[in-house]
């Protein structure tokens, strides 16, 4: 038996993904949802290769993900990186347009929309440094995106350009470039 072997494949594609999001300080029922790894197993794999190597690196955050579509508009910025995080979820294939808005088209514990979610971070992450969007903010704003019952991805009417939006929000503001117009 060689650990090459495809019945092998699997299980190793599931533990690069744990490491990945360990790296990007995705909390423990995170890395669990998307590579069905037990909390014990995901422990054990943070105290085997990270905690001695990179103590500083990389943190393990506690208690809830992220919730709150208000986060992503704080600030113009915030919703600036919010909107180029969407985007990429895009051209990734996280999500794809459809005549009635943006649609799911990732499942959660599959293996390749997991590396799809952590490779889209990565990319924002070389654009930004340092970055304003935690990984957990990230996979929050996929999920919210795909759910389309609190965000959607629109264009401004003032210059065609892509914004986030706020569906229970009272008034629609425009993008952050166009001010209150639109």
């Amino acid at each position: 038996m060689r650990v090459t072997d495809d019945r092998y494949t699997r299980d190793r594609q599931r533990l690069d993904l744990a490491l990945r999001l360990i790296h990007h300080e995705a909390r423990t029922l995170t890395i669990r949802q998307w590579t069905g790894l037990s909390d014990d197993r995901i422990r054990k794999l943070y105290r085997s290769y990270c905690s001695d190597y990179e103590s500083a690196a990389v943190q393990r955050h506690r208690g809830k993900s992220p919730r709150q579509t208000a986060f992503f508009f704080r600030s113009p910025e915030l919703n600036f990186h919010a909107v180029q995080l969407a985007s990429l979820f895009v051209i990734f294939g996280l999500l794809f347009a459809a005549e009635d808005g943006l649609q799911s088209r990732y499942r959660m514990g599959s293996l390749e929309s997991g590396a799809l979610l952590c490779r889209a971070y990565e990319v924002y992450l070389a654009l930004h440094k340092p970055p304003a969007i935690s990984f957990e903010h990230a996979w929050f704003l996929l999920f919210a995106l795909a759910r389309r019952d609190q965000l959607e991805l629109t264009r401004c009417l003032s210059c065609g350009g892509m914004r986030l939006r706020d569906l229970l929000a009272r008034y629609r503001p425009s993008c952050g470039a166009c001010g209150p117009a639109c």
